[in-house]
């Protein structure tokens, strides 16, 4: 550790071992723990806690009493050696707590860069987050979670074990998900169900006209044209397949291994739910 080159609060405790790189700054009662890498220019606020087999990338910031790289709340857990990854300039606030893996499920919990955990996220063990997603008060993910890009889940919002969350999706403050959220869809509700189409998200992504109505077509050939199987939907759409976003739409549906949420209204689910 290059003391002339960060910029550590008398009072915070960096314990022998980790590794701050070039202006990293560290405030009052910051507690760094031995195995701890943390790159240059991020910031832990003061009071905050990373401890664990923790890597940092480049310009995070790290607000007060977030609790970073912790054990997993798993009782199968038994001081093996896992780790959790943090990529570059995510912003985590407040309270959060963001936990390293299980060698059950594989050994890493993973988060992306350019993130926003907002004040008590609670990311569980073995969790993959991947870029651009904001994560908003209190959102609770349990273990195995992955979220995929550019992904907004409201406040209060919890999502299941295992549960996969696609690309610009959005689930509704409050909701819980038992389902995997396909991409570019909202979800509400305490079993949540799906209320069509992120179209705002859509366009703020600059997602074109032409690729919003084709997985318009998309969206209702999956859950109101009543194929019996995925296979059967996925050949119905062969002339939109060449818009990356609906290949993206058909391809998380084909993999999901706990089935997607539906939409509330259909008169039946397909028989490819899962």
């Amino acid at each position: 550790m290059n003391h002339s080159s960060t910029q550590i609060h008398p009072t915070a405790v960096i314990e022998d071992g980790a590794e701050l790189d070039y202006g990293v700054v560290v405030g009052p009662y910051a507690i760094i723990g031995k195995s701890v890498k943390i790159a240059k220019g991020s910031q832990v606020h003061g009071h905050a806690l990373v401890t664990g087999k923790t890597t940092i990338g480049e310009d995070n910031i790290i607000f007060s009493y977030a609790s970073v790289g912790n054990i997993p709340q798993d009782l199968k857990y038994k001081n093996e050696d896992t780790e959790l990854i943090i990529g570059n300039r995510n912003r985590i606030r407040e309270f959060t707590t963001l936990q390293t893996g299980t060698v059950q499920g594989g050994g890493v919990t993973r988060i992306g860069s350019d993130n926003l955990l907002m004040n008590y996220v609670h990311v569980a063990h073995d969790c993959t987050i991947g870029d651009q997603n904001i994560l908003a008060n209190g959102t609770q993910l349990a273990g195995h979670v992955t979220i995929y890009n550019k992904v907004t889940l409201g406040g209060l919002s919890a999502v299941h074990q295992y549960v996969h969350v696609g690309d610009m999706a959005m689930l509704a403050a409050g909701a819980v998900t038992v389902k995997d959220i396909p991409p570019y869809c909202t979800a509400e509700g305490g079993r949540a169900v799906l209320r069509g189409l992120n179209m705002e998200g859509l366009r703020r992504r600059n997602v074109t006209t032409e690729a919003r109505n084709a997985l318009k077509a998309a969206y209702k050939v999956f859950f109101y044209h009543g194929h019996p199987t995925i296979e059967e939907s996925i050949s119905s759409l062969a002339d939109l397949l060449h818009f990356p976003e609906v290949q993206n739409f058909a391809d998380f549906i084909k993999s999901s291994k706990r089935g997607v949420a539906h939409p509330q209204n259909i008169h039946r689910e397909p028989s490819f739910e899962g």
